[in-house]
């Protein structure tokens, strides 16, 4: 989406907010003993209250109103009664949603209880190379060169990137150009950012699989190696100088 008038800059705001005190507010509400089902109908409510509509829900028919994924799930994780988050356990929540003819995108990886897999330092890493990928963009920018910028800060950092997964524009629909906005340098890709536009910039840093594969739900996106991933998601409005984080209401 290219913002055009003051009635889109507003209404890209509006969403965006929805979507980021929603996933604030259910990272906070996210329990040891707590069904990922418990915490999506949570979602929904709050979601709903701030007139905005799941997009997941709405646009694929998802099982779901957010993507919930625990564990060695990577993301699109189903919202279940019979996942029940124990300590330790790694948590992504991702909401997306539309309101007056709007959309908007945000995630996050936290640690429910203690830290006992080692995982904190990836959340950590996947979090700042976010903001520093970000940071970075402006109008003109070539694409992949933010993508080698993520690989390469992941690697330092003794982790991976998925590298068929991977951040994509949106504002009049959930996904829209550029789409395939990857976490690794592609010398072919000769995009650039766009100033103006929104884009959904994220990150899915791994502990071992650099590829996902769908698993038996049909839905959910596990690792071709296993391990753990930690994904964190900003939607920005792209400028000639900084870009302005939409999101970040969500603490991230």
């Amino acid at each position: 989406m290219i913002v055009k008038t003051e009635e889109d800059l507003q209404g890209i705001k509006k969403v965006s907010e929805a979507v980021a005190l929603t996933l604030r507010k259910m990272k906070a509400f996210a329990q040891i003993g707590m069904s990922t089902k418990e915490i999506d109908e949570y979602g929904r409510q709050n979601l709903e209250a701030l007139g905005a509509r799941s997009a997941p829900f709405e646009t694929y028919g998802f099982p779901g109103y957010s993507c919930i994924s625990v564990n060695n799930e990577f993301a699109h994780g189903i919202p279940s009664d019979k996942v029940i988050l124990k300590n330790g356990n790694i948590i992504n929540i991702d909401v997306s949603a539309e309101l007056g003819g709007y959309w908007s995108d945000n995630g996050c990886s936290f640690v429910v209880g203690e830290d006992i897999q080692g995982l904190q330092h990836l959340i950590d890493t996947s979090k700042e190379i976010l903001l520093d990928a970000i940071s970075h963009i402006s109008g003109g920018v070539r694409i992949s060169d933010i993508g080698k910028q993520i690989e390469t800060k992941a690697k330092k950092a003794g982790y991976t990137v998925i590298r068929d997964l991977g951040g994509h524009g949106v504002g009049r629909s959930l996904h829209e150009e550029p789409d395939a906005i990857m976490n690794y340098y592609d010398r072919y890709d000769k995009r650039r950012f766009r100033k103006d536009s929104i884009v959904a910039i994220e990150t899915f840093i791994s502990t071992k699989s650099t590829f996902i594969k769908t698993a038996s739900d049909d839905w959910a996106f596990l690792g071709d190696k296993g391990g753990f991933v930690a994904q964190h998601e900003h939607t920005i409005l792209i400028t000639h100088d900084k870009p302005i984080i939409l999101t970040a209401a969500n603490g991230i």
